[in-house]
């Protein structure tokens, strides 16, 4: 009986130290995954030549890093995708956030958009490819409307949210302090909604980083989407897995940084 209520306090130790330092658990499941990826590859790489283990894309990196894909620097490809990205996401942040607080606080408003944004959120944002390409040819501008469209529904719809979950007794003290309707939508509403509208920015950051990608298979000659393609296209494996680890791991700093500053402003969210 004793050896079993150290054991359950020895597990209970282990589980509160593994909860104490998430970071050492994130880790130790990334080695764990290299390893087995590693033995696998080794494994397969007789068998089939699409197998390409961790050292062999390391080794593929450091050359797309120093001699470029294509004729181009690997960094303006990654450029250009991060380029179509900011401008795309900035943009559609901007409008939605505007639109998202006048849904949220005006019922008329709301009820006039709610059909529209009902529509369109069921399409995917790859969908409008086609569409976009017809309407404003195959530049630079058709890829950052469509990753406007892609970051705007999803911020104005979680800041309309947001603003609608504001308690209602701190708007009537707001009011009855003479708060006027300009002061009370910058300086009560959304600092209260902000939790609503970090979600929605986080949500559409990520998806705006994937429809870029989408958006750079068609027509075009520098970003990742295109390197990924031409790669695939001329059986560029090594080249090919390159992408798709970058992909990942901008992805994965986006959605981090994003975290530190919903962190360092919004630190009450949650609390």
């Amino acid at each position: 009986m004793g050896a079993t209520s150290m054991m359950r306090a020895r597990f209970k130790q282990i589980a509160t130290a593994l909860e104490i330092r998430p970071a050492l658990v994130g880790t130790l499941s990334t080695l764990l995954l290299l390893i087995i990826w590693s033995t696998w590859a080794s494994e397969a790489e007789g068998m089939h030549s699409s197998f390409v283990g961790p050292l062999e894309l390391l080794r593929r990196l450091y050359l797309l890093a120093t001699q470029g894909y294509g004729g181009t620097s690997l960094w303006v490809h990654i450029g250009a995708s991060l380029f179509r990205t900011g401008a795309g996401f900035i943009a559609g942040a901007i409008v939605g956030i505007c639109v998202g607080m006048a849904m949220g606080y005006s019922s008329i408003i709301s009820s006039a958009l709610a059909p529209f944004f009902s529509f369109i959120r069921p399409i995917p944002p790859i969908a409008y490819i086609p569409l976009v390409i017809l309407w404003f040819g195959i530049g630079e501008f058709s890829k950052i409307v469509l990753i406007f469209l892609a970051s705007f529904l999803y911020v104005a719809l979680n800041t309309a949210a947001g603003v609608r979950a504001v308690p209602q007794e701190l708007i009537r003290v707001a009011r009855s302090l003479g708060t006027s309707n300009f002061r009370l939508l910058y300086a009560v509403i959304l600092p209260e909604a902000l939790p609503y509208v970090m979600l929605g920015l986080k949500v559409a950051l990520a998806l705006s980083w994937a429809v870029v990608v989408a958006a750079e298979l068609v027509a075009a000659q520098a970003g990742l989407g295109y390197l990924i393609m031409d790669a695939g296209t001329f059986f560029r494996i090594p080249d090919l897995y390159v992408g798709i680890l970058l992909i990942g791991l901008i992805g994965l700093m986006l959605e981090r940084g994003l975290t530190l500053f919903e962190r360092r402003f919004v630190h009450w969210s949650g609390k």
